[in-house]
């Protein structure tokens, strides 16, 4: 009986040392639910180039050659395009400082910050924008929309047919401006329908471009008008043969700081001769 009792011991701490040594089963539990990953912000700055179309010449469009367009009721580097505006105008934006890519100027960009915390681009103080019909490079159904929506020139001035007026002062008479009442002016480095100012001296002194026939307002001589085109395509107009120009340092209509600078900027009367100050 002893020796039964003796094996029945055994067999049991054998038992017990056999469960002791064998692998445990590790309790499953379900993993955390993964949340959805955070989308993360394109970094980088927006790249703006130049592009070109044989209607309209050379103009503002983004890295992929879509066009750009300003909103003439927007003010300086302050957009009014919202809700169904921006849907159909959708605005260009950036998460860093925009980029100038070839043609167009560096000086010229900036940005603005919209009501919903994007950041718009802006260019010559004009914020940019898509037009929802543009569907491939190239594309500008949005020229001159409700006479509003202008493609915008590499000087940052809107692109569309040039209205010449008459402006005055009390020093200089009559003289051309533009619709606003801009002073417009001559170079007498240039030749007949030819102007030699590019590069700095375009960005100083910007060409009146038009993107159709000019149009004469009162006073003015519309059989004197004609166009010459720019190295960069864009189209200048021209009067009595001087390419117009405006003059950077003008700010307001009336403005005429650019008269006789150098000897060689002047204004131009209706006749389409120089003006010389008194």
């Amino acid at each position: 009986m002893k020796t039964k009792h003796l094996v029945s011991s055994v067999l049991v701490v054998l038992v017990l040392l056999v469960t002791a040594c064998s692998p445990q089963a590790t309790p499953t539990t379900a993993p955390p639910p993964t949340e959805a990953p955070a989308v993360i912000p394109a970094t980088g700055g927006t790249v703006v180039n130049l592009g070109q179309n044989d209607s309209l010449g050379s103009f503002l469009v983004d890295d992929k050659g879509m066009t750009l367009y300003l909103f003439t009721k927007d003010t300086p580097n302050t957009t009014v395009c919202y809700e169904k505006c921006a849907t159909a105008w959708p605005p260009l934006l950036t998460a860093g400082d925009p980029v100038a890519g070839d043609g167009a100027d560096a000086s010229l960009l900036g940005t603005t910050n919209r009501t919903d915390g994007t950041i718009q681009v802006t260019y010559n103080g004009w914020p940019l924008y898509y037009c929802e019909k543009d569907k491939a490079p190239g594309d500008v159904t949005g020229q001159d929309v409700g006479g509003v929506w202008y493609v915008l020139s590499a000087a940052g001035e809107k692109m569309a047919a040039a209205t010449v007026n008459l402006g005055t002062n009390g020093t200089l008479g009559s003289f051309l401006v533009d619709d606003k009442g801009m002073t417009l002016y001559l170079f007498t480095k240039d030749t007949p329908n030819t102007t030699v100012c590019y590069e700095k001296c375009a960005v100083a002194w910007p060409p009146l471009l038009t993107t159709g026939a000019p149009v004469a307002g009162e006073g003015v001589d519309a059989s004197l008008f004609g166009t010459t085109t720019r190295t960069d395509g864009a189209v200048q107009v021209t009067y009595n043969g001087w390419p117009l120009y405006y003059y950077e340092k003008d700010k307001a209509p009336g403005d005429v700081t650019g008269q006789d600078v150098g000897g060689v900027w002047y204004v131009i009367s209706a006749e389409g001769d120089q003006v010389t100050t008194p």
